[in-house]
């Protein structure tokens, strides 16, 4: 980091990529042709070569995941889905064409980069003065596929960081198949996607107020029309099940660390990645306390804006962000309500910095002009780098520009607490800027940070150095204020 006028501190603590963190997952490699002449070769094998197998596939990669045997089963059973007719396979045999139908994916071997920090929801035990927190990651391994990725650790009373210690194993989420949807929520998120009225109607008819996924399945198969060439119907169709899967909660094992679970992409919606994550402890009027995500899916064509809401980060519900203002990557929730709205900063336009309000936090309609590049370091464009943090003075907020070259700049400015809409400062310099020994990486000249926590006076910024590792910067919160406000 070049240096700056304010007393901006480097923390020893660092995170780096590490390829050695795999997940076991699904591998199908063809059609139902091809997955059916795996499993007719496996059949073909006499016991003694099953179990041969079998033991040294065994040997081999138990300790590489936590429970290989149960990935093994369920792997096959994804792949034998794929069939239309069943298949008999039993005991080591079943467990051999599971293996056979599995790859390792290292998550972190192109990437690691744009943290968010949030307070832990569980504080027992913790030293005076200090706090234990939560961190957010973006992973990316071959094919650019990101996912998100969690740390622990805690913060003491000196503000110095450290991390817990980490296990090898990874796990992915199992989706929840009784997940239930709104009627009302997806009809109006529908709507904005405008498809054929023809049939949208008579479907969702079929549809109680709540329903299941197989629900929408059944009303789409009853009025499917006897012309199987309907263009206009499977069109539709497959819109309204394309939301519907965008929409999901996922479950992970109650015996599974914190650190040791993934949040992998499971819709279409995101096929090519979840980005971003901004995390946020946000606080309802009553007391209760939920932590939210805005990210963005990516399916290689397309983004779209997402919300991820969870109490105890081992339960996660995925939803999608509807309506005419968030239709950009970029936003972030404040940590609780503004008379009675929800409130986000956008980058709706990607250029500028808009306010976002809301009485619902699925729907996102209305937007107010906050800020525009107007220093030299971030003439391309500007953002936030996460979610607000509030202040006696106003919301503090920081930011990110673009500036020559691509760099990728971090900087700060003062919200007002009642009008986040109105700015009351800003810095004219960045707090973190690329540094000539770390601005090497898989994206080179970035710093970025995707939330910052607040420690006392004190803010905790972690960021991303080229998209490569994780560096975590202090800097006093008066200090910062009064230059904010001066």
């Amino acid at each position: 980091m070049s240096e700056s006028k304010l007393n901006v501190t480097l923390l020893s603590a660092r995170l780096a990529a590490d390829p050695h963190r795999v997940l076991a997952r699904p591998f199908i490699p063809g059609g139902p042709a091809r997955i059916r002449a795996v499993i007719d070769r496996v059949l073909a094998l006499s016991d003694a070569q099953v179990a041969t197998l079998l033991s040294t596939v065994v040997a081999d990669y138990q300790p590489r995941h936590k429970d290989v045997r149960r990935t093994f089963q369920k792997n096959c059973a994804t792949a034998l889905a794929w069939l239309e007719s069943p298949v008999e396979l039993f005991d080591d045999r079943r467990l051999l064409a599971g293996a056979y139908f599995t790859s390792e994916y290292s998550l972190e071997a192109a990437a690691l980069f744009n943290p968010s920090i949030v307070l832990h929801p569980d504080q027992t035990g913790v030293a005076e003065g200090a706090c234990r927190f939560i961190m957010s990651l973006r992973a990316c391994g071959e094919g650019h596929i990101s996912s998100i990725e969690f740390r622990t650790g805690a913060i003491d009373a000196g503000w110095d960081v450290l991390f817990d210690p980490l296990t090898r194993f990874v796990l992915t989420g199992i989706p929840r198949a009784d997940a239930r949807y709104h009627k009302r929520t997806y009809s109006m998120k529908l709507a904005e996607m405008s498809p054929d009225q023809q049939w949208v109607e008579p479907i969702l008819g079929q549809l109680q107020a709540e329903f299941a996924i197989a629900d929408l399945q059944g009303a789409i198969e009853t009025l499917r029309p006897q012309d199987v060439g309907q263009v206009p119907f499977k069109e539709t169709t497959d819109d309204m099940l394309w939301l519907a899967r965008s929409n999901y909660e996922l479950d992970f094992p109650a015996d599974s660390e914190l650190a040791e679970r993934v949040v992998f992409p499971v819709s279409e919606t995101e096929s090519r990645g979840i980005e971003d994550a901004r995390f946020v402890r946000f606080t309802y009027p009553d007391g209760h306390v939920t932590y939210y995500a805005t990210y963005t899916a990516y399916n290689g064509f397309h983004v779209l804006p997402q919300l991820i809401q969870t109490t105890d980060f081992r339960h996660f519900k995925m939803s999608t962000l509807n309506g005419r203002c968030v239709q950009n990557k970029g936003m972030a929730l404040f940590p609780r309500k503004i008379g009675d709205d929800f409130v986000m900063v956008s980058r709706l336009d990607g250029e500028n910095i808009y306010l976002l309000r809301s009485d619902n936090i699925d729907f996102w309609n209305e937007s107010t002009f906050v800020s525009g590049p107007k220093y030299p370091w971030e003439l391309v464009q500007m953002g936030n780098c996460g979610s607000p943090i509030e202040t006696d003075k106003g919301w503090l907020l920081l930011t990110h520009g673009v500036g020559p070259m691509r760099q990728y700049w971090i900087g700060a400015m003062l919200l007002d607490l009642e009008d986040p809409s109105r700015v009351l400062g800003d810095l004219s310099e960045p707090l973190l800027m690329p540094s000539p020994a770390e601005r090497d990486g898989y994206v080179p000249n970035v710093v970025y940070s995707c939330g910052a926590m607040r420690h006392h006076d004190h803010l905790i910024i972690p960021y991303a150095v080229a998209d490569t590792r994780i560096r975590i910067a202090t800097v006093s919160i008066p200090e910062l204020l009064a230059r904010l406000s001066g």
